[in-house]
């Protein structure tokens, strides 16, 4: 097969994931110039596919083992024999922006952490963790390929990644108690006595009944919002037309936090 076709092919694999998984910032980076817009459909497809494995109900070991074979994909790439057509597509992106192993192999981490049986959070610190990996990861392969400089880079992923992804976490908690996974802290829990620290396995259903909850929802958001501001800060010190994407990240969930509260 011609090279030329070859790397159409390969875009418009990645095109379909991205558009199958109707995602509200599929405009926005399709609005970026060819080189990036690439990029960030193959970043957003990594994802996509990592996460799509995360959440199946597939038995965990199951999981584990589809997900060790991203890990192994990751390393091809990086050793540049990628094999997947989402690692093939990566592979310019890699070359033009300098994209981060570390940040790929933290996305999978995060993965690993949602595909858990039964999933609590045990303080803060995991909290801090679990959101580097699915969030701040993501942002920093994003700000890479937007131009931004590593430590501004750095500062805004942290920021708006942890704003975004606390959002999700106080929008979905009944969802996500639903599939056995609280991500609010077992030591926040605690803290406003919504359960016992000595408990090993909380019933999940006197959690979220605990009036307690409320409390523990209101310092979570209010980190968030501080995080939002942080972010908004930043943004405001760079190109706006070369960050975007993340500003219309930072609107709609802005806008969904407003709401939450």
């Amino acid at each position: 097969m011609p090279q030329d076709r070859l790397e159409y092919d390969i875009k418009e694999g990645v095109l379909a994931i991205v558009q199958r998984s109707g995602t509200s910032f599929y405009w926005a980076m399709r609005l970026l110039p060819p080189a990036k817009r690439d990029a960030m459909f193959a970043i957003y497809a990594f994802c996509r596919e990592v996460d799509d494995i995360a959440d199946g109900e597939e038995a965990l070991e199951t999981k584990r083992i589809n997900l060790q074979i991203w890990r192994d994909e990751i390393d091809k790439l990086y050793d540049g024999t990628p094999n997947h057509l989402i690692t093939r597509a990566l592979a310019e992106p890699l070359r033009l922006y300098g994209l981060a192993k570390e940040d790929f192999v933290a996305v999978i981490d995060g993965m690993e952490t949602d595909a858990i049986d039964k999933l609590q959070l045990q303080d803060m610190a995991e909290l801090e963790l679990y959101c580097d990996r699915v969030a701040c990861a993501v942002g920093r392969l994003s700000n890479a390929v937007f131009g931004l400089a590593p430590e501004k880079s750095r500062q805004l992923a942290k920021s708006l990644g942890e704003a975004l992804q606390l959002t999700n976490i106080l929008r979905d908690i009944y969802e996500d108690a639903e599939r056995d996974r609280i991500y609010l802290p077992k030591e926040l829990l605690a803290r406003h006595g919504v359960l016992d620290p000595g408990i090993p396995d909380p019933d999940i259903n006197e959690i979220l009944a605990h009036p307690g909850l409320v409390e523990v929802c209101i310092e979570l958001a209010e980190r968030a919002r501080l995080d939002f501001q942080q972010a908004q800060a930043i943004i405001e010190t760079c190109d706006k037309t070369a960050i975007r994407p993340a500003i219309v990240m930072m609107k709609i969930y802005r806008r969904l936090f407003i709401l939450l509260e």
